[in-house]
């Protein structure tokens, strides 16, 4: 097996010949044969027992032909591409039909898809802003608001009508020309008015209604809302129950006790919550900085990528997207039905944010080419420990389950990022 010739058609594309050697193929008919024998039927022989002579004579010598071409055709194609030296981003495709002779061997004409030259653009000394990350008075007392909203409590109101704000529980029926529709009924549910649960305009209509009061509700159901009622006019048919008002505990030193017994006074409670948003505000200031250095970096570098690339990247985000589901317990195309989308549609929403990330991939890699970034043999060892102790597993069957090559391309991978941020310059 060998190459014969290898030649660039277009940006990305090549064409190669590949030979298979005579005595090789014929090894593989007769791989083939024994793959077949136990089928082979001819009349006077007993299944089983014609012999590979027998069912060329009567079949034709090309009668394991196909089979033996499928069992030389992987190593063959794989030999001829390393020959050459080729790194290749997808499957080898046939140009014309393979010539086959028993005595002179195969050749196969194929085209092959490579990965793509990426001519990198400044990637040193780039400058950007840095966020902001330090936290505000005003991030301590919104972070106060929420604690509060978290520890309320609903009372009940019996003394005035519905406002916004409040959660009234409500028995609701939908109509669309008269008729009811499915989905569009439901008793004693607890709406908080001004929550958006509801379609546009509903919320606002329930508010200033008494317990108890039977009314109608009209609206619109949104043109991007499930397909049989899209754009289509609705009458609720609702009644009050309840009219509950949220009531909020009082900001002192007992309710920071209460919520985080590390601390005994408000004014602790607020340092600590000042300190903790800091720290998330500077892992974020750090991942939206780097984040823009390397769209910077896109920007500046020249590279076509080949959209089969771009094609296998919006497969791989679509299936993690359906793994997460099946966590939850949802079929993916049950969650496409769901949704009134097809799957071209699903697709893409994909396809932008896969483009986005093959081409950060090829940039860092061609950074790492370019500054000889590499992952020690500790490096990964490394790795491998945390990962171990991240998922409870042993350091053994993280190796089995996360190949070595894996593991060193996310350590140069994030070693890449960590080159550019800290050759970077913060404005």
């Amino acid at each position: 097996m060998a190459l014969k010739s290898c030649n660039k058609v277009d940006t990305n594309t090549y064409e190669i010949e590949v030979t298979v050697d005579a005595e090789t193929f014929t090894e593989a008919t007769k791989k083939a044969y024994m793959k077949q024998r136990k089928s082979i039927q001819i009349p006077g022989f007993r299944k089983g027992k014609v012999t590979q002579g027998m069912a060329e004579k009567v079949y034709g010598e090309a009668a394991f032909y196909e089979d033996a071409l499928e069992i030389v055709f992987p190593e063959a194609v794989q030999s001829a591409i390393d020959e050459a030296e080729l790194r290749i981003v997808d499957q080898p495709y046939d140009l014309t039909t393979p010539v086959i002779s028993k005595a002179e061997g195969v050749e196969m004409k194929m085209k092959v898809t490579t990965y793509p030259e990426v001519k990198l653009g400044e990637y040193k000394g780039l400058e950007t802003e840095y966020p902001v990350s330090e936290a505000t008075d005003e991030d301590v007392e919104a972070e106060l608001k929420n604690m509060l909203d978290r520890n309320s409590r609903l009372v009940t109101v019996e003394d005035r009508s519905a406002e916004m704000g409040d959660t009234a529980e409500i028995d609701f029926e939908g109509f669309v020309d008269g008729e009811a529709f499915e989905g569009g009924k439901g008793e004693n549910f607890p709406l908080e008015l001004g929550s958006a649960q509801f379609i546009p305009g509903f919320e606002e209509q329930v508010a200033g209604h008494n317990v108890d009061e039977e009314f109608d509700v009209n609206v619109t159901f949104p043109e991007e809302y499930e397909p049989s009622l899209a754009g289509k006019d609705a009458v609720f048919k609702c009644k009050i129950h309840e009219i509950k008002v949220k009531e909020l505990p009082e900001l002192d030193d007992e309710f920071a006790k209460d919520v985080d017994d590390e601390v005994e006074t408000l004014d602790e409670l607020k340092d600590k919550l000042r300190k903790q948003i800091t720290e998330r505000k500077e892992a974020s200031a750090k991942t939206e900085f780097e984040n823009t250095l390397i769209d910077k970096v896109i920007d500046g570098m020249e590279v076509e990528v080949p959209e089969c690339m771009n094609a296998q990247k919006t497969d791989d985000l679509i299936q993690d997207y359906g793994y997460r589901l099946q966590m939850q317990g949802i079929d993916l195309n049950t969650y496409l039905q769901y949704l009134g989308q097809s799957m071209d549609d699903f697709r893409k929403q994909f396809e932008e944010g896969a483009k986005k990330q093959v081409k950060t991939a090829l940039a860092l890699e061609a950074i790492a080419k370019a500054e000889n970034i590499e992952a020690s043999d500790e490096e990964i060892e490394a790795e491998v420990n945390k990962l171990a102790e991240q998922y409870g597993m042993e350091a053994d069957q993280i190796k089995t389950a996360v190949p070595t090559e894996q593991l060193s391309q996310d350590i140069i991978t994030r070693k890449a990022v960590d080159f550019v941020v800290d050759n970077a310059k913060k404005a």
